[in-house]
Protein backbone atom coordinates (compact mmCIF):
# COMPACT_ATOMS: atom_id res chain seq x y z
CA UNK A 1 0.00 0.00 0.00
CA UNK A 2 1.53 3.36 -1.17
CA UNK A 3 0.94 4.90 2.46
CA UNK A 4 3.76 2.25 3.81
CA UNK A 5 7.10 3.82 2.89
CA UNK A 6 5.67 7.28 3.97
CA UNK A 7 4.61 5.49 7.66
CA UNK A 8 8.22 4.47 7.90
CA UNK A 9 10.20 7.53 6.85
CA UNK A 10 7.95 9.50 9.35
CA UNK A 11 8.51 6.62 11.68
CA UNK A 12 12.55 7.03 11.67
CA UNK A 13 11.75 11.09 11.69
CA UNK A 14 10.07 10.81 14.45
CA UNK A 15 13.18 8.90 16.32
CA UNK A 16 15.96 10.91 14.99
CA UNK A 17 13.96 14.12 16.26
CA UNK A 18 12.32 13.00 19.74
CA UNK A 19 13.64 9.70 20.71
CA UNK A 20 17.53 9.26 22.68
CA UNK A 21 19.28 6.03 22.81
CA UNK A 22 17.22 3.50 24.70
CA UNK A 23 18.82 2.32 28.37
CA UNK A 24 17.51 -0.84 28.04
CA UNK A 25 19.14 -1.63 24.63
CA UNK A 26 22.44 -1.83 26.20
CA UNK A 27 22.31 -4.43 29.20
CA UNK A 28 25.72 -3.61 30.21
CA UNK A 29 24.40 0.43 31.22
CA UNK A 30 20.78 -0.51 31.58
CA UNK A 31 18.42 -0.07 34.70
CA UNK A 32 18.27 -3.21 36.67
CA UNK A 33 21.73 -4.18 35.16
CA UNK A 34 22.56 -6.49 37.98
CA UNK A 35 19.04 -8.30 37.35
CA UNK A 36 19.71 -9.07 33.88
CA UNK A 37 23.00 -10.47 34.83
CA UNK A 38 21.65 -12.94 37.21
CA UNK A 39 18.76 -13.72 34.24
CA UNK A 40 22.32 -13.95 31.62
CA UNK A 41 24.04 -16.76 34.26
CA UNK A 42 21.06 -18.29 34.61
CA UNK A 43 19.92 -19.28 30.97
CA UNK A 44 24.07 -19.67 30.51
CA UNK A 45 23.64 -22.58 33.09
CA UNK A 46 21.43 -24.95 31.51
CA UNK A 47 22.38 -27.89 33.98
CA UNK A 48 22.19 -26.01 37.86
CA UNK A 49 19.36 -23.81 39.17
CA UNK A 50 20.48 -21.92 41.78
CA UNK A 51 17.57 -21.00 44.19
CA UNK A 52 19.06 -18.05 45.53
CA UNK A 53 18.55 -16.28 42.23
CA UNK A 54 14.62 -16.60 41.75
CA UNK A 55 13.39 -12.75 43.16
CA UNK A 56 9.57 -14.48 42.95
CA UNK A 57 8.66 -15.77 47.04
CA UNK A 58 8.43 -19.15 47.48
CA UNK A 59 4.73 -20.34 48.69
CA UNK A 60 3.69 -24.28 50.14
CA UNK A 61 0.72 -25.43 48.32
CA UNK A 62 -0.96 -25.14 51.65
CA UNK A 63 -0.50 -21.41 51.62
CA UNK A 64 -2.18 -21.29 47.89
CA UNK A 65 -4.92 -23.54 49.00
CA UNK A 66 -5.85 -21.52 51.50
CA UNK A 67 -5.54 -18.23 49.77
CA UNK A 68 -8.65 -20.04 47.25
CA UNK A 69 -10.42 -21.54 49.65
CA UNK A 70 -9.02 -24.99 48.24
CA UNK A 71 -9.52 -23.49 44.56
CA UNK A 72 -13.50 -23.19 44.69
CA UNK A 73 -15.01 -23.07 41.07
CA UNK A 74 -16.71 -19.79 42.07
CA UNK A 75 -12.50 -18.26 42.60
CA UNK A 76 -11.74 -19.32 38.76
CA UNK A 77 -10.91 -16.57 36.43
CA UNK A 78 -9.88 -18.23 33.24
CA UNK A 79 -8.51 -21.11 32.20
CA UNK A 80 -6.06 -22.23 29.21
CA UNK A 81 -5.23 -26.18 27.31
CA UNK A 82 -2.54 -26.18 29.89
CA UNK A 83 -3.50 -24.21 33.45
CA UNK A 84 -6.22 -22.94 35.40
CA UNK A 85 -6.04 -19.20 36.80
CA UNK A 86 -8.00 -18.40 40.07
CA UNK A 87 -8.05 -15.28 42.76
CA UNK A 88 -7.10 -15.78 45.80
CA UNK A 89 -5.67 -13.23 48.53
CA UNK A 90 -2.66 -14.33 50.64
CA UNK A 91 -3.60 -14.96 54.01
CA UNK A 92 -0.23 -12.81 55.59
CA UNK A 93 -0.72 -9.99 53.95
CA UNK A 94 -4.63 -9.95 52.67
CA UNK A 95 -2.98 -9.09 49.19
CA UNK A 96 -5.73 -10.27 46.37
CA UNK A 97 -3.47 -12.38 43.69
CA UNK A 98 -4.14 -14.23 40.81
CA UNK A 99 -2.55 -17.61 41.18
CA UNK A 100 -2.26 -19.89 38.34
CA UNK A 101 -2.28 -24.11 38.29
CA UNK A 102 -0.34 -25.77 36.00
CA UNK A 103 -1.39 -29.39 34.62
CA UNK A 104 0.12 -31.28 36.56
CA UNK A 105 0.14 -34.19 33.44
CA UNK A 106 1.72 -31.10 31.48
CA UNK A 107 5.36 -30.41 29.81
CA UNK A 108 6.88 -28.85 33.06
CA UNK A 109 9.48 -30.91 34.90
CA UNK A 110 10.82 -29.32 37.83
CA UNK A 111 14.43 -28.11 36.62
CA UNK A 112 12.63 -26.92 33.46
CA UNK A 113 9.83 -24.74 35.56
CA UNK A 114 12.29 -23.44 38.01
CA UNK A 115 14.39 -22.15 35.17
CA UNK A 116 11.02 -20.23 33.65
CA UNK A 117 10.62 -19.15 37.59
CA UNK A 118 14.29 -17.13 37.51
CA UNK A 119 13.14 -15.65 33.86
CA UNK A 120 9.96 -14.27 34.69
CA UNK A 121 11.03 -13.18 38.12
CA UNK A 122 13.60 -11.02 36.88
CA UNK A 123 11.49 -9.41 34.39
CA UNK A 124 9.90 -6.03 35.61
CA UNK A 125 8.03 -3.43 33.07
CA UNK A 126 5.12 -1.28 34.03
CA UNK A 127 3.38 -3.03 31.04
CA UNK A 128 3.61 -6.66 32.53
CA UNK A 129 1.88 -8.47 34.74
CA UNK A 130 4.43 -8.94 37.85
CA UNK A 131 5.21 -12.65 38.81
CA UNK A 132 5.03 -12.47 42.73
CA UNK A 133 5.63 -16.01 43.66
CA UNK A 134 5.96 -19.68 42.79
CA UNK A 135 5.06 -23.07 44.04
CA UNK A 136 7.10 -26.64 43.40
CA UNK A 137 5.76 -28.70 45.69
CA UNK A 138 6.23 -32.40 45.30
CA UNK A 139 3.96 -32.29 41.63
CA UNK A 140 2.28 -29.04 42.03
CA UNK A 141 3.27 -26.52 39.68
CA UNK A 142 1.98 -22.97 40.58
CA UNK A 143 2.56 -19.28 39.11
CA UNK A 144 1.43 -16.02 41.70
CA UNK A 145 0.87 -13.21 39.74
CA UNK A 146 -0.45 -9.64 40.79
CA UNK A 147 -4.43 -9.47 40.33
CA UNK A 148 -6.07 -7.29 37.21
CA UNK A 149 -8.89 -6.10 38.39
CA UNK A 150 -9.86 -4.34 35.31
CA UNK A 151 -10.12 -7.65 33.54
CA UNK A 152 -9.02 -8.17 29.71
CA UNK A 153 -9.26 -6.19 26.60
CA UNK A 154 -11.72 -8.49 25.13
CA UNK A 155 -13.92 -7.83 28.23
CA UNK A 156 -14.24 -4.46 27.70
CA UNK A 157 -14.05 -4.17 24.23
CA UNK A 158 -16.71 -6.82 23.22
CA UNK A 159 -18.34 -7.10 26.30
CA UNK A 160 -17.45 -9.77 28.03
CA UNK A 161 -16.80 -10.34 31.82
CA UNK A 162 -15.02 -13.90 31.21
CA UNK A 163 -11.94 -12.52 33.77
CA UNK A 164 -14.11 -12.07 36.66
CA UNK A 165 -15.71 -14.67 38.39
CA UNK A 166 -19.10 -15.05 39.16
CA UNK A 167 -19.53 -13.64 43.30
CA UNK A 168 -20.84 -10.64 44.30
CA UNK A 169 -17.69 -9.76 46.00
CA UNK A 170 -16.00 -9.45 42.90
CA UNK A 171 -18.48 -8.01 40.49
CA UNK A 172 -17.49 -4.40 42.26
CA UNK A 173 -14.25 -4.63 40.76
CA UNK A 174 -15.21 -2.39 37.59
CA UNK A 175 -18.58 -1.27 37.14
CA UNK A 176 -20.77 -2.31 34.31
CA UNK A 177 -19.36 -1.98 30.51
CA UNK A 178 -21.91 0.95 29.87
CA UNK A 179 -19.75 3.02 27.44
CA UNK A 180 -17.91 1.26 24.70
CA UNK A 181 -13.47 2.56 24.38
CA UNK A 182 -13.37 5.65 23.19
CA UNK A 183 -10.80 6.21 20.15
CA UNK A 184 -8.30 7.51 22.65
CA UNK A 185 -8.73 4.89 25.10
CA UNK A 186 -8.02 2.17 22.68
CA UNK A 187 -4.64 3.56 21.37
CA UNK A 188 -3.45 3.72 24.70
CA UNK A 189 -4.05 -0.01 25.35
CA UNK A 190 -2.63 -0.79 22.34
CA UNK A 191 0.26 1.88 22.61
CA UNK A 192 0.97 0.23 26.59
CA UNK A 193 0.77 -3.09 24.91
CA UNK A 194 3.55 -2.40 22.38
CA UNK A 195 5.66 -0.77 25.54
CA UNK A 196 5.62 -4.48 27.11
CA UNK A 197 5.95 -6.46 23.73
CA UNK A 198 9.17 -4.04 22.93
CA UNK A 199 10.45 -4.66 26.12
CA UNK A 200 10.72 -8.74 26.08
CA UNK A 201 12.40 -7.76 22.54
CA UNK A 202 14.26 -4.88 22.61
CA UNK A 203 15.30 -4.68 26.46
CA UNK A 204 15.69 -8.31 27.63
CA UNK A 205 18.66 -10.12 26.93
CA UNK A 206 18.32 -12.62 25.15
CA UNK A 207 15.03 -11.32 23.79
CA UNK A 208 11.93 -12.83 25.11
CA UNK A 209 9.17 -13.72 22.44
CA UNK A 210 5.57 -14.10 24.15
CA UNK A 211 4.24 -16.28 21.43
CA UNK A 212 1.00 -16.32 23.33
CA UNK A 213 -0.44 -13.06 22.41
CA UNK A 214 -3.93 -12.67 22.59
CA UNK A 215 -6.71 -10.28 23.17
CA UNK A 216 -7.54 -12.09 26.63
CA UNK A 217 -3.75 -11.84 27.54
CA UNK A 218 -3.73 -7.96 27.76
CA UNK A 219 -5.07 -7.32 31.17
CA UNK A 220 -6.21 -3.77 33.09
CA UNK A 221 -5.49 -2.21 35.97
CA UNK A 222 -8.36 -0.33 38.33
CA UNK A 223 -7.11 2.63 35.35
CA UNK A 224 -6.90 0.88 32.19
CA UNK A 225 -3.14 0.16 32.17
CA UNK A 226 -2.90 -2.58 29.96
CA UNK A 227 -0.32 -5.20 30.97
CA UNK A 228 0.58 -8.19 29.22
CA UNK A 229 0.37 -11.72 30.93
CA UNK A 230 1.22 -15.29 29.89
CA UNK A 231 4.58 -14.77 28.00
CA UNK A 232 7.18 -16.87 28.90
CA UNK A 233 5.19 -20.31 28.08
CA UNK A 234 7.48 -20.74 25.12
CA UNK A 235 10.86 -22.08 25.27
CA UNK A 236 13.48 -19.68 23.56
CA UNK A 237 15.90 -21.05 21.56
CA UNK A 238 18.45 -19.49 19.13
CA UNK A 239 20.04 -20.09 15.74
CA UNK A 240 22.97 -17.89 15.06
CA UNK A 241 21.51 -13.93 15.13
CA UNK A 242 18.02 -15.14 14.35
CA UNK A 243 16.01 -15.65 18.09
CA UNK A 244 12.92 -18.24 17.36
CA UNK A 245 11.10 -20.53 20.02
CA UNK A 246 10.09 -24.24 19.26
CA UNK A 247 6.78 -23.79 20.44
CA UNK A 248 4.91 -26.27 23.05
CA UNK A 249 1.57 -24.62 23.66
CA UNK A 250 -1.20 -24.81 20.68
CA UNK A 251 -1.72 -21.38 19.56
CA UNK A 252 -4.98 -19.70 19.54
CA UNK A 253 -6.55 -19.58 15.61
CA UNK A 254 -6.62 -16.09 14.28
CA UNK A 255 -3.48 -14.67 15.98
CA UNK A 256 -0.80 -16.91 14.47
CA UNK A 257 1.39 -15.92 12.37
CA UNK A 258 1.40 -17.85 8.86
CA UNK A 259 4.86 -18.73 8.96
CA UNK A 260 3.93 -20.67 12.44
CA UNK A 261 1.77 -23.08 10.40
CA UNK A 262 4.21 -24.11 8.06
CA UNK A 263 7.08 -24.00 10.34
CA UNK A 264 6.13 -24.16 14.08
CA UNK A 265 8.50 -21.98 15.16
CA UNK A 266 7.82 -18.19 16.75
CA UNK A 267 10.22 -15.24 16.06
CA UNK A 268 9.75 -11.98 17.75
CA UNK A 269 8.22 -11.26 14.50
CA UNK A 270 5.43 -13.68 15.20
CA UNK A 271 4.30 -11.74 17.92
CA UNK A 272 4.13 -8.38 15.56
CA UNK A 273 1.92 -10.62 13.67
CA UNK A 274 -0.13 -10.95 16.61
CA UNK A 275 -0.20 -7.56 18.03
CA UNK A 276 -1.23 -6.47 14.30
CA UNK A 277 -4.15 -9.00 14.80
CA UNK A 278 -5.23 -7.34 18.50
CA UNK A 279 -4.22 -3.70 16.61
CA UNK A 280 -7.12 -4.61 14.48
CA UNK A 281 -10.00 -5.81 16.82
CA UNK A 282 -9.26 -2.10 19.01
CA UNK A 283 -9.87 -0.61 15.13
CA UNK A 284 -12.94 -2.24 14.31
CA UNK A 285 -14.67 -3.75 17.97
CA UNK A 286 -14.65 -7.19 15.70
CA UNK A 287 -14.00 -10.79 17.37
CA UNK A 288 -10.89 -12.24 15.44
CA UNK A 289 -13.10 -15.08 14.57
CA UNK A 290 -17.14 -14.54 14.53
CA UNK A 291 -19.23 -17.26 13.16
CA UNK A 292 -22.28 -15.96 13.48
CA UNK A 293 -21.20 -13.16 10.53
CA UNK A 294 -21.05 -14.13 6.90
CA UNK A 295 -19.12 -16.88 5.76
CA UNK A 296 -16.65 -13.66 4.47
CA UNK A 297 -16.29 -12.02 7.40
CA UNK A 298 -15.85 -14.23 9.91
CA UNK A 299 -11.98 -14.20 9.66
CA UNK A 300 -11.31 -10.69 11.43
CA UNK A 301 -7.91 -10.49 9.22
CA UNK A 302 -9.37 -11.86 6.06
CA UNK A 303 -12.17 -9.80 6.02
CA UNK A 304 -10.06 -6.55 6.61
CA UNK A 305 -6.98 -7.36 4.33
CA UNK A 306 -8.54 -6.48 0.71
CA UNK A 307 -9.43 -2.83 2.80
CA UNK A 308 -6.20 -2.46 3.15
CA UNK A 309 -5.17 -1.24 -0.61
CA UNK A 310 -7.88 1.45 -0.42
CA UNK A 311 -7.71 4.31 2.36
CA UNK A 312 -11.21 5.20 1.10
CA UNK A 313 -12.48 1.93 3.05
CA UNK A 314 -10.62 2.63 5.90
CA UNK A 315 -13.22 4.48 7.90
CA UNK A 316 -15.34 1.47 6.67
CA UNK A 317 -13.15 -0.78 9.26
CA UNK A 318 -13.93 1.46 12.17
CA UNK A 319 -16.02 0.06 15.22
CA UNK A 320 -19.70 1.55 14.74
CA UNK A 321 -19.75 2.04 18.18
CA UNK A 322 -16.96 4.96 17.95
CA UNK A 323 -19.76 6.94 16.38
CA UNK A 324 -17.14 8.31 14.40
CA UNK A 325 -15.49 10.11 17.16
CA UNK A 326 -11.95 10.09 16.10
CA UNK A 327 -9.90 12.01 13.75
CA UNK A 328 -9.89 10.52 9.96
CA UNK A 329 -5.77 10.95 9.69
CA UNK A 330 -5.49 8.90 13.31
CA UNK A 331 -7.34 6.13 11.96
CA UNK A 332 -5.88 5.80 8.64
CA UNK A 333 -2.19 6.06 10.41
CA UNK A 334 -3.69 2.92 13.18
CA UNK A 335 -4.66 1.00 10.21
CA UNK A 336 -2.00 1.48 7.95
CA UNK A 337 0.30 0.09 11.08
CA UNK A 338 -1.72 -2.79 11.64
CA UNK A 339 -1.72 -3.44 8.30
CA UNK A 340 2.31 -3.31 7.95
CA UNK A 341 2.50 -5.87 11.24
CA UNK A 342 -0.12 -8.13 8.90
CA UNK A 343 2.32 -8.65 6.15
CA UNK A 344 2.92 -11.97 5.05
CA UNK A 345 5.96 -12.28 4.58
CA UNK A 346 7.96 -11.51 8.37
CA UNK A 347 10.65 -9.46 7.07
CA UNK A 348 8.25 -7.38 5.92
CA UNK A 349 6.90 -6.30 9.10
CA UNK A 350 8.70 -3.88 11.71
CA UNK A 351 9.99 -3.84 14.38
CA UNK A 352 8.13 -3.10 17.94
CA UNK A 353 10.41 0.01 18.75
CA UNK A 354 8.38 1.75 15.51
CA UNK A 355 4.95 0.14 16.11
CA UNK A 356 5.69 1.84 19.96
CA UNK A 357 7.04 5.13 18.40
CA UNK A 358 4.12 5.14 16.06
CA UNK A 359 1.19 4.68 18.52
CA UNK A 360 2.96 7.12 21.46
CA UNK A 361 1.73 9.62 18.73
CA UNK A 362 -1.89 8.04 17.97
CA UNK A 363 -2.46 7.53 21.99
CA UNK A 364 -1.88 11.50 22.94
CA UNK A 365 1.39 9.88 24.91
CA UNK A 366 3.55 12.04 22.46
CA UNK A 367 0.61 14.69 21.39
CA UNK A 368 -0.15 17.86 22.89
CA UNK A 369 -3.31 18.02 21.03
CA UNK A 370 -6.42 18.58 23.19
CA UNK A 371 -9.39 16.17 23.49
CA UNK A 372 -11.66 19.14 22.37
CA UNK A 373 -10.23 17.84 19.07
CA UNK A 374 -12.43 14.68 18.60
CA UNK A 375 -15.68 15.23 16.76
CA UNK A 376 -18.86 16.03 18.30
CA UNK A 377 -21.02 13.35 18.07
CA UNK A 378 -23.78 15.31 17.37
CA UNK A 379 -22.83 17.14 14.06
CA UNK A 380 -23.13 15.43 10.96
CA UNK A 381 -20.89 17.21 8.55
CA UNK A 382 -17.26 17.64 8.48
CA UNK A 383 -15.89 19.92 11.66
CA UNK A 384 -12.34 22.35 11.10
CA UNK A 385 -10.15 21.63 13.95
CA UNK A 386 -6.45 23.47 14.17
CA UNK A 387 -6.86 23.40 10.36
CA UNK A 388 -7.89 20.32 9.74
CA UNK A 389 -11.16 18.91 8.49
CA UNK A 390 -12.46 15.82 10.64
CA UNK A 391 -15.51 13.36 9.15
CA UNK A 392 -18.29 12.37 11.75
CA UNK A 393 -19.80 8.98 10.57
CA UNK A 394 -22.57 7.26 12.82
CA UNK A 395 -24.82 5.55 9.42
CA UNK A 396 -22.57 2.58 10.36
CA UNK A 397 -24.11 0.22 12.78
CA UNK A 398 -23.77 -3.10 14.51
Amino acid sequence: MSCFPCFSSHVELIKKEHLTPIEGHNASHAPGAKKQKLLDESQNKPNKVDHEKIEAQHFTFRELASATKNFRPEYLLGEGGFSRVYKGTLQDSGQEVAIKQLDRNGLHENKEFLDEVTTLSLVRHDNLVNLLGYCADGDQRLLVYEYMPGGTMEDHLLGTKSFLPNTKANKKDIGPNEEPLDWFMRMKIAYGAAKGLEHLHGSCNPPIIHGYLKSTNILLDKEFKPKLSDFGLAKLGSAGNKMHVSSRVMRTYGYCAPEYTTTGQLTPKSDVYSFGVILLELITGRRVIDTTKPSGEQNLVAWASPKFRDPKLFPQMADPLLRGKFLEKDLNQAVAIAAMCLQEEASMRPLMSDIETALSFLSGASDERPCSSLVDPELHSPKEIDGQTEHNDDSDSR
